[in-house]
């Protein structure tokens, strides 16, 4: 039986970056596609794909191993990065202006912080035109895989990199005298934050951390993950391993990682999406930042 568990009122938000705000998961697809096309290979399946997010080298292992590509990750690194220039045309996905707008003019306003495995240069490429996106995050809150904070710390799927984030947000509100223990306004703590993820390693490094989670996958990765929603919600690693083992195609049409985001994209096509909520009521599958439902929170975006 589903678990209802009473949580105390939500005071940050702490959001991964590549296809969660952006749509530069798109764009990856694009520039692997034109690798693999270039060595006759056919168009990556959102199963690879999906053991490659948030992943950083284990992901290029994979990729490799997955395509038979003829390559070492240090030669697929170099290519991708000859590629670096559609990046500079990343967009902000559906819902996650009016998302960050409400949440930083809620009352009381909610935290922001980022916490991406990409790095700090290469997110400068890819949101250095998007103002408007970026406006709403400041730099001691934003934390990338380069980050010196992070030479000790593992990646996701492990929790560090969000609990890094929420210490960054006390550091920051503590600097601002607005954190004093004494005065009822305690340092953040993880069951306070929740956590925006697309991946699945990003949904099991928010659990990890002990904040909420909210999971919002892209068409193809809903495809290849169906059935096995709330394992993702509870943070399973397991599901990779699962996805690791499936023969292409298994369980019917395997679904090409091609096509933009909110689009028919790989065959998957667009439409509602019903909200999972994990059996202990820790996170939830929503299917777009447009979704997302601020009373299921306890946010008051209305003044």
């Amino acid at each position: 039986m589903d678990v209802q568990p009473s949580f105390p009122p939500l005071r940050a938000c702490i959001f991964d970056v590549d296809g969660l705000l952006i749509n530069s998961e798109d764009i990856y697809t694009d520039v692997h596609n034109k690798i693999l096309h270039s060595y006759g290979k056919p168009s990556l399946a959102w199963r690879t794909k999906a053991l490659l997010q948030s992943r950083g080298p284990i992901g290029e292992e994979r990729f490799i191993t997955g395509t038979s590509l003829p390559l070492t990750p240090t030669e697929l690194h170099a290519l991708v990065a000859t590629h670096h220039a559609p990046f500079q045309k990343c967009q902000p996905l559906p819902g996650v202006l009016p998302l960050l707008n409400n949440l930083t003019h809620a009352s009381p306003p909610i935290h922001l912080a980022m916490a991406s495995s990409t790095t700090k240069p290469f997110f400068a490429t890819k949101t250095s035109h998007l103002p408007a996106l970026t406006s709403y995050f400041t730099t001691d809150t934003c934390l990338f895989s380069d980050d010196d904070d992070m030479r000790t710390k593992k990646g996701k799927p492990a929790g560090d990199i969000f609990l890094l984030a929420m210490e960054r947000i006390n550091l920051s509100l503590a600097t601002a005298g607005r954190v004093d223990d004494a005065a009822d306004v305690p340092k953040l703590r993880p069951e306070e934050c929740l956590v925006f993820e697309d991946s699945i390693a990003g949904v099991a490094a928010g659990r990890a951390a002990g904040m909420r989670v909210c999971w919002v996958p892209h068409e193809g990765l809903r495809e290849v993950c169906k059935g096995m929603e709330r394992d993702v919600l509870a943070g399973k690693m397991e599901v990779e391993e699962r996805l690791l083992a499936m023969k292409p195609g298994a369980g019917g049409k395997e679904p090409e990682a091609v096509g933009t985001r909110g689009e028919e994209a790989g065959g998957v096509k667009k439409g509602k999406v019903d909200r999972i909520v994990s059996e202990d009521g820790w996170a939830e599958m929503i299917g777009s930042m447009e979704d997302f439902d601020y009373a299921n929170y306890g946010i008051n975006v209305n003044g």
